[in-house]
């Protein structure tokens, strides 16, 4: 017979006296004040709550009236729960690897044939690129005009402590060599000052690392307004991205993420990136495919993008601002009428143009054709018939001609196919039935 198996009375036999203890003492820990006594807020106490709630609510929305004299609405810019999570802790930066240094991957999407049509289009008399540097001395100027009393309407700049000065140039020397860890907390508490603009120029931004630019860009992008974050887009980040595509033929990692956290906030992105480097006309294809990428992955209000594309239309054209036009065609927005109109009237602008047209011009007509046939009047694909008659090419008129047959004009709804032949309308009518001619089913016998 076998042995007989011992019972253990302890059922936890590999727990010390240590451990029940500390179990015990978890278990018969008194329970919280919250936790034991659940009561509600008085009746009273609510409404002097309340009050309050609606008394301070009052004030923000007079200091928001005193701001905006005329109560012009602005579309609020999407805040996503990723980027929330991403700014939480700036410091938390590792920096970038070298084996992610630089953006490349558009070698392929570059013809050099086609960047030699497009340089056609270039400005001859166009500006160099202005900076925050230009802006900063013109300021200087108007300065000394207004201290020799030729212009009294002028805002002289403020006078700076020496040692202001040289924390700010401290700092500037920090981020020549920055790569990653904590920023100075006087680089943090810029966009809080008026003039923030002479302290940046203070901090040599021309002179920054890449890992800065992209550091500077979340800080400011997420705690500056629209209007003063356009213009560090535009005379700080703008002519740094160019400068480095130019010099390298590619984009360095660093800085091509600094310009996708700038679309955080899409109005400023298009006023102090895109429209400047489009009204330049002397953006190459090269600049236009890796700006243009940016547009391709992030997703942007349809509200910013539709006053894109109408900006784009009516500004003189520059050769890849077909591009740009392109891209954000292909994002397929509900457009509203009035930039319908104005993306007809823009390609109309070519029909007695003696020029070659490149091939980006005629992908741009073709993908506005594709997405918005049903949306265009009988007026305007007679006027654009005529318009691929005087500009045309081999592969894509086609293509276009065959998208323009088979559309419906704007406000016609299509065919009912129910009610096309009578066979398929009586499948329409409704099935009256008797319950009292009921057919024989048969039965299964027994």
């Amino acid at each position: 017979m076998g042995k007989k198996r011992e019972r253990h009375q302890n059922p936890e036999p590999f727990l010390t006296d240590d451990t029940n203890k500390s179990v015990s003492k978890k278990r018969n820990k008194p329970a919280k004040q919250h936790q034991s006594e659940e009561k509600l807020i008085s009746a009273g106490m609510s409404s002097k709550i309340l009050k309050e709630a609606l008394i301070q609510q009052k004030e923000i929305q007079e200091e928001t009236d005193a701001q905006n004299p005329n109560n012009i609405v602005f579309p609020e810019e999407p805040v996503t729960q990723a980027q929330v999570d991403e700014d939480d802790d700036v410091d938390n930066f590792a920096g970038f690897s070298d084996n992610h240094s630089q953006f490349g991957g558009c070698e392929e999407e570059i013809n050099e044939d086609e960047e030699k049509l497009l340089e056609a289009f270039f400005s001859k008399d166009a500006r160099p690129q202005r900076t925050l540097a230009d802006v900063i001395v013109e300021k200087i100027k108007e300065k000394d005009t207004a201290s020799s009393g030729l212009s009294a309407v002028t805002q002289p700049l403020p006078k700076l402590d020496d040692s202001i000065i040289e924390i700010y140039k401290s700092v500037g020397e920090i981020f020549k060599k920055y790569t990653s860890g904590k920023l100075p907390l006087a680089f943090k508490s810029i966009p809080a000052k008026q003039h923030w603009e002479e302290l940046l120029y203070l901090t040599e931004p021309e002179k920054w690392s890449p890992n800065a630019m992209y550091q500077a860009t979340r800080i400011l992008a997420s705690n500056m307004s629209s209007k003063k974050v356009e213009r560090f887009y535009k005379f700080v980040l703008l002519p740094r991205i160019r400068q480095d595509i130019r010099k390298n033929k590619k984009l360095h990692f660093a800085l091509y993420q600094a310009l996708k956290k700038a679309v955080y906030k899409p109005a400023a992105f298009n006023k102090g990136i895109l429209f400047p480097i489009c009204e330049s006309r002397t953006c190459n294809l090269r600049e236009a495919v890796i700006i243009g990428s940016i547009l391709q992955k992030v997703s942007i209000p349809p509200l910013h993008s539709s006053l894109a594309l109408m900006k784009l239309a009516e500004m003189e054209y520059g050769g890849t601002t077909s591009y740009f036009i392109k891209l954000l065609v292909e994002k397929k927005y509900a457009l509203p009428y009035r930039v319908v109109d104005a993306m007809v009237a823009h390609f109309m602008r070519f029909c007695e143009d003696s020029r070659d047209m490149p091939v980006i011009w005629h992908q741009s007509l073709l993908a506005f054709m594709q997405r918005y046939k049903h949306e265009l009047t009988k007026d305007q694909k007679d006027e654009l018939n005529y318009l691929v008659k005087k500009q045309r090419h081999k592969m894509v008129t086609p293509e276009i001609l065959r998208e323009l047959h088979n559309s419906r004009n704007r406000g016609e709804k299509e065919d009912d196919l129910m009610s096309i032949s009578s066979p398929i309308s009586v499948i329409n009518k409704t099935i009256e039935e008797d319950r009292f001619d009921i057919p024989d089913v048969p039965m299964e016998e027994d």
